[in-house]
């Protein structure tokens, strides 16, 4: 067991350290970043359900009352790949990245209780752009470029319990922390330097979340599922440097600073109001279940001089509507292994909360997956695909057209066993 949890720690303390690109939006450049999606593949892959579901044997990211259902000690890694096609009024290009996208682990405390903790990736900037000025000749005569890095983390630890009569509650508390990098180089042609704008922020606060879940038993061995989770209202501080420079007019991506021409230092909160997500579903254990979900929240707001001066966009409300469900032909087959997959599918639409040129940013997208299970264990290789689609071509914005391949190992074992003696 002492083997176990030590391999846990060093695999949670090494995927801190990693740095990668796990975004490349133009989205991204907005706030802190892209907001990711706190759910597991196996919750993405049902059209983003899970504020309802629990399992003795699988962990539930969106609502910490689902530890208290954990029977099993269960630890789980994952990341993806995704693709996207970008449009625009006059071009398209095609991008791909892939990264990590959390560690978690789950220990039953009892019967009636769990706790989890666990590392996730909370926002992502990834973008590289440029903007061209031509003259009557339509020569090129300025080149813009715009890139940003980097994006926050979640570590997170949650608590369950079950209480006898089908109820469950929940709390979870959260430290997040991330450095962010945007900039951008300004050349022109005929000049002999260019200059640089460059934006290093530092962005940290705690958040929590609090849930409860309710199942109720209903004739032929099915189970009506219902379950809420809020996220409390709760500041981002952002302390970040700018600096603004001169450089060597090459289009390489080496520089050569030549002169410092301002530095600044800047504090700004980003405001979350109160996230709520409610949903329920019905379903046999182990057979299958079938749910719907919604999540709204208020706008988010910038305070800081900084944001004070942007007047491209604005954030709004956002709410996501989520359907899906899944599906086992047969959870105790022996011989025949294909009957024991987990089949999964759903749908899911998102009005993010941006609102860039007057224009509100939407996301649609169609979720399937499977849970294919390891030998006769409880454990299972999660694999989660999505198809969908984000923004618009018009008004100078871009249309995204995505693929996102999810994957996940869940390894679930008895780790406190009683001493037997023969």
């Amino acid at each position: 067991m002492s083997k176990k949890i030590f391999a846990v720690i060093a695999i949670f303390c090494g995927m801190m350290g990693i740095a990668q690109k796990n975004n490349s939006s133009p989205y991204s450049y907005f706030g802190i970043g892209d907001q990711v999606t706190l759910k597991s593949v196996e919750e993405m892959s049902m059209g983003r359900i899970g504020v309802s579901n629990d399992s003795p044997f699988q962990l539930s990211l969106t609502n910490p009352a689902s530890y208290g259902s954990l029977l099993y000690t269960t630890y789980v890694f994952s990341g993806g790949n995704k693709m996207t096609k970008f449009e625009d009024d006059n071009d398209s290009q095609t991008s791909s990245h892939a990264g990590f996208t959390y560690l978690a682990l789950g220990i039953p405390l009892g019967e009636n209780q769990g706790m989890a903790l666990g590392l996730q990736l909370n926002t992502s900037v990834g973008y590289s752009l440029l903007s061209y000025s031509l003259d009557a000749e339509e020569n090129i005569i300025q080149v813009e470029e715009f890139q940003g890095s980097g994006g926050t983390n979640r570590v997170f630890l949650g608590y369950g319990y079950k209480l006898p009569f089908g109820l469950s509650l929940g709390v979870e508390a959260a430290y997040i922390f991330g450095s962010i990098e945007n900039s951008i180089r300004d050349r022109r042609a005929g000049v002999q330097l260019a200059t640089k704008y460059r934006v290093d922020s530092w962005v940290d606060g705690f958040e929590f979340k609090t849930g409860a879940q309710y199942t109720a038993s209903l004739p032929q061995e099915l189970k009506l599922k219902l379950g809420v989770s809020a996220v409390l209202g709760n500041d981002l501080t952002e302390d970040s440097d700018e600096i603004l420079y001169s450089l060597n007019n090459s289009p390489s991506s080496t520089e050569v600073i030549v002169d410092t021409l301002y530095t600044n230092n800047y504090r700004s909160n980003i405001n979350f109001p109160l996230k709520t997500v409610f949903g329920g579903g019905i379903g046999k254990d182990n057979v299958w279940f079938a749910g719907v979900e919604y999540e709204f929240m208020d706008a988010i707001s910038l305070e800081g001089d900084f944001y004070e001066q942007q007047t491209t966009y604005q954030y709004t409300e956002s709410n996501r509507l989520s359907v899906g469900g899944s599906f086992i032909p047969n959870f105790n087959a022996i011989s025949k292994y294909w009957q024991r997959i987990e089949y999964r599918a759903g749908f899911n639409y998102k009005k993010l909360g941006l609102n860039i040129n007057d224009t509100d940013i939407d996301d649609y997208g169609i979720t399937f997956g499977v849970g294919l299970p390891v030998g006769f264990q409880l454990s299972r290789v999660n694999l989660g695909f999505e198809l969908g689609t984000r923004g618009d071509n018009k008004d100078n914005l871009v249309k995204e057209n995505y693929f996102n391949f999810r994957l996940s190992l869940s390894l679930s074992d008895k780790w406190f066993r009683k001493r037997q003696l023969n």
